[in-house]
């Protein structure tokens, strides 16, 4: 009886626990911005409707405030503020005469609380081309600075974590040496437990200071993989201690950039490649499947490697960031972070400096196959930057498009993303 009682009291404190812990989820109001072609493509100069319409509990919500912005990403050309929406909706009209793509963004004001929506049209995407310009010795520079870089021995570190580890997988803490100078990367390493060997991946991250968990989730006991951060600090302290270097930290993306060999990214390329060489001196390594993989900044740092390390065999890249910088400059929507539109007009030396840490080059030099995905409402990786890069690429390439994401992955998109990477690996 007393373990019949204890059960059926841990139950109800189980589930009262679940509903106390109930998410936040969406909101109320929504504003849909709808264009009237089902796959948001058009013709040049041909004119797309965006169907405006703002939702209270799935009903028109009449009489409602709107502001809204209409025209090419980043360069809106038409400004509205105060348009009272009798029925709750309306359409507005735009067209684009060049290649590139059209936004339609919409606030909607009620009870002291602003609801945004937004979508974004295609125009000849695919004609497309970079405005940054590719320095001559661009593909020569890549190559002598990671001949450099591996005079200096990995000197690898690995610790095993238990309390990662799992059933199939060790897991470990490792760092290694990027480059002379005491320049170290950080990481965790999932080995699978079985002899063997096995087929491997390399995670690249995303812009930002954090904590890594390692992968033990995309093949458990069937993959070797590596994550890494970029920032010569351990992966695996405390979040809090992530969130105070943020300030020393704060626009590392700039730090030298008027210097070719000292900006900050030539170490975080530098360490992408010698992590490389991490996973291809471990002896579980088959030395046939390498795949690199990231979103974001870690998009542009998986096209990067694939592009300069000829072990690569594919790679998969979500929302590529650093793409077509140059594109400012043509009053064209340019990739994050947007150097020149937000941290003012360059130096002579600024300019060609960055011109050596533009995706859009680094796509030109691709030769294995590769997975793309993204959306048209990315503002922080606007569709025309990546299409700039990946309309370079003469490499094998797929492009998975979600329409409506933003600077964020839906679950189907992930999933399918995990499946490609399985699929090129071999891993069934």
């Amino acid at each position: 009886m007393k373990i019949k009682q204890f059960i059926l009291g841990f139950l109800v404190a189980f589930f009262t626990s679940l509903s106390l812990c109930a998410q936040i989820r969406g909101n109320e109001i929504r504003v849909v911005v709808s264009p009237d072609h089902t796959d948001w493509v058009y013709s040049l100069k041909e004119k797309v409707r965006f169907h405006v319409q703002v939702f209270k509990a799935q009903n028109l919500l009449p009489g409602v405030v709107i502001d809204y912005e209409l025209g090419p990403e980043m360069y809106p050309e038409v400004k509205k503020s105060g348009v009272e929406l009798a029925k709750g909706e309306t359409t507005l009209t735009a067209t684009l005469n060049q290649p590139g793509f059209l936004r339609c963004k919409v606030w909607a004001h009620l009870d002291g609380r602003t609801y945004e929506g937004l979508a974004t049209a295609a125009f000849a995407a695919n004609q497309l081309k970079p405005v940054s310009e590719m320095p001559s010795d661009f593909q020569s520079y890549w190559q002598g600075v990671a001949t450099e870089a591996r005079k200096t021995p990995l000197d690898l570190r690995m610790k095993l974590l238990p309390e990662r580890s799992t059933s199939t997988d060790n897991v470990y803490e490792v760092n290694f040496n990027t480059k002379a100078g005491g320049h170290r990367y950080y990481g965790v390493l999932s080995v699978p437990k079985a002899e063997g060997k096995y087929p491997a991946l390399l995670r690249v991250p995303g812009a930002g200071i954090r904590s890594y968990s390692g992968d033990t989730y995309t093949a458990p006991g069937r993959c070797i993989v590596l994550e890494v951060g970029i920032h010569g600090i351990p992966v695996t302290m405390e979040q809090s201690v992530y969130d105070a270097l943020w300030g020393a930290l704060s626009d590392y993306w700039t730090f030298r950039n008027d210097n070719r060999d000292a900006m900050y990214y030539n170490r975080v390329i530098v360490g992408a490649l010698r992590a490389v060489d991490v996973i291809c001196s471990l002896p579980q390594y088959n030395g046939k499947a390498l795949a690199v993989t990231g979103s974001s900044q870690g998009g542009a740092l998986s096209i990067i490697t694939a592009a300069l390390d000829s072990r690569v065999t594919c790679l998969a890249a979500v929302h590529p960031a650093l793409c077509d910088h140059e594109a400012y400059f043509a009053h064209r929507a340019c990739g994050w972070p947007h150097y020149y539109k937000t941290y003012g007009e360059p130096t002579k030396a600024q300019r060609e400096t960055v011109r050596y840490y533009d995706t859009a080059n680094f796509a030109r030099l691709l030769k294995v196959p590769g997975w793309y995905s993204w959306g048209y409402n990315d503002e922080v990786c606007p569709p025309t930057s990546m299409y700039a890069a990946y309309n370079s690429i003469t490499a094998p390439k797929e492009l998975k498009l979600y329409l409506e994401t933003g600077h964020y992955w839906y679950q189907e998109q992930w999933d399918t993303w995990q499946a490609w990477i399985r699929k090129q690996l071999g891993i069934q």
